[in-house]
């Protein structure tokens, strides 16, 4: 029977790829989801840049300029981090993970399809709020798009590395309130949209540690000086290094 399966199965590309759309269609029809990742950081963006409520020095680039990086890095802490995070806890406590890690797709395919439905749902958020940004003045330096590119790719092996590692550890509820919390916390001061070194004192010399304040400024970098920020680029590398290790050592699938 065994072999019988594996000879009739799908390729092993085609069986990620459709476990990657399966999940990808789940985020993008869940209204809670959707609020979280697209509403949200859209919303955040016409608030940053048409007012002054949140006093920022934007270093002489227009504050749709300045604040767009600071939204695309939330959008992938938002998708690769919270949405992964607490899907992935809720899907292990039913046992959903247990039992298509014993399917054709396998642990490695399950993980695989994972990563590629977190780069599809941030294809969708950058086109949407690249789009909204772009309506408002954004004008960011072509020259920066490859290294803006390899900063989200960064970020988002940081961040999902970080999702199964909490999704692997923690009870669902736990996920749920760390998840959420962690965000809000990284949103504000972590660096992600006010830059570490406009964070006061001892917040701002912690911020530059944290993968949201790399990733923030990597873009920042890139979208407004068409510069590679070889600094947090490292930081994010190493994050994602040690990370990773932690949820392969410490990840329960049931």
């Amino acid at each position: 029977m065994t072999g019988q399966t594996a000879a009739t199965a799908a390729p092993a590309w085609r069986r990620v790829v459709a476990q990657a759309l399966f999940e990808a269609r789940l985020v993008l029809r869940n209204g809670e989801q959707l609020l979280v990742t697209l509403v949200l950081p859209a919303l955040l963006l016409v608030g940053l840049a048409r007012t002054s409520v949140v006093a920022l020095d934007t270093q002489g680039a227009t504050r749709v300029d300045f604040v767009t990086p600071g939204i695309l890095a939330l959008a992938v802490m938002s998708t690769a981090f919270t949405s992964q995070a607490i899907a992935t806890s809720f899907d292990r406590r039913n046992g959903v993970l247990r039992l298509l890690a014993t399917t054709p797709l396998g642990r490695r395919g399950l993980l695989a399809g994972k990563v590629v439905a977190v780069l599809a749902v941030e294809v969708v958020q950058v086109v949407v709020l690249g789009t909204v940004a772009l309506a408002l003045g954004w004008r960011p330096d072509v020259a920066g798009l490859g290294p803006a590119l390899l900063a989200l790719l960064l970020g988002t092996a940081a961040f999902t590395s970080l999702a199964l590692l909490v999704a692997g550890v923690l009870r669902p509820e736990a996920v749920l309130a760390v998840a959420n919390l962690l965000l809000v916390l990284l949103t504000v001061a972590g660096g992600a949209i006010v830059p570490a070194l406009q964070l006061p004192g001892p917040l701002g010399d912690l911020a530059r540690l944290l993968p949201s304040a790399a990733l923030g400024e990597a873009l920042r970098a890139a979208l407004l000086d068409g510069t590679v920020a070889t600094g947090p680029l490292l930081v994010l590398g190493a994050w994602t290094a040690v990370l990773a290790w932690g949820a392969a050592r410490l990840f329960r699938w049931s």
